[in-house]
């Protein structure tokens, strides 16, 4: 039997507050979904140094990159939003440094969330801002008062999405406002909320398993397929069905 492939976790980050030190932090679905598709997950916290970033990936084989507050307009140029609510900036200088390195040696990545976002600029897209205002005939993407808050999916035909999904009614949780405008040459869409926004992307580059979803099939909204997403991600990089567990 081949090694369970090594798969990195980036984490969360909040800066010492009155109630609490610095600390970095994960969902556990993110972890859970690696070890049930046959991975190990390793959680890397927000290292400064890029040496150490080179030689950490060095050691993988594939990385996560996890959801979680908005990426800082004024980074890609871009005045910011009200509507804005930046991820702490330590953990985004090494998002975007992870990130840059993930795409210069094309490393099989799983971007989820704000992950799919920074995945897209890394490699030249743009984003919408806020939804409400930049796509104002869209359907609701998010909900303050619904965490489960759905909506539909439509997938392209001979994509991850549809191996994961099949055929049949699909429906995602959803709990964002930015979202991928203009799609990075390395990428196609691979699907779409009815309105037209998208909400995954895959690598057209050959022999780079890179998948991103806007949705959050770590979360605990997640359906039994959303979470086989992480399954088609561990297929990616081992080329190899996970082994089906004998309940006694």
């Amino acid at each position: 039997m081949a090694a369970k492939p090594l798969i990195g976790i980036n984490t969360d980050y909040r800066s010492t507050r009155k109630e609490h030190a610095a600390l970095s932090f994960v969902a556990a679905g993110y972890f859970d979904g690696i070890t049930a598709s046959g991975g190990i997950p390793v959680i890397l916290p927000p290292l400064a140094d890029e040496d150490d970033v080179v030689r950490m990936l060095d050691l993988l084989d594939g990385v996560v990159m996890v959801g979680g507050a908005d990426l800082d307009p004024r980074r890609d140029g871009y005045m910011p939003h009200p509507a804005v609510r930046p991820m702490d900036a330590r953990r985004e200088d090494f998002d975007r440094m992870l990130a840059k390195h993930i795409c210069a040696r094309h490393m099989p990545v799983l971007a989820i969330g704000s992950g799919m976002q920074l995945l897209n600029i890394t490699e030249g897209g743009t984003l919408f801002l806020h939804i409400p205002e930049d796509l104002p005939k869209s359907i609701p993407h998010k909900d303050p008062t619904d965490l489960a808050h759905r909506h539909a999916l439509l997938v392209e035909a001979g994509s991850a999405m549809e191996r994961v999904y099949g055929d049949g009614e699909i429906r995602v949780n959803s709990m964002h406002h930015m979202a991928i405008d203009d799609v990075a040459a390395s990428f196609k869409v691979t699907a779409r909320a009815p309105d037209g926004v998208i909400e995954a992307i895959e690598s057209c580059v050959e022999n780079w398993t890179a998948i991103g979803v806007q949705f959050h099939p770590e979360a605990e909204t997640a359906s039994a397929l959303d979470v086989k997403i992480f399954e088609e991600f561990v297929i990616g990089i081992t080329g190899e069905q996970p082994a089906v567990k004998l309940v006694a």
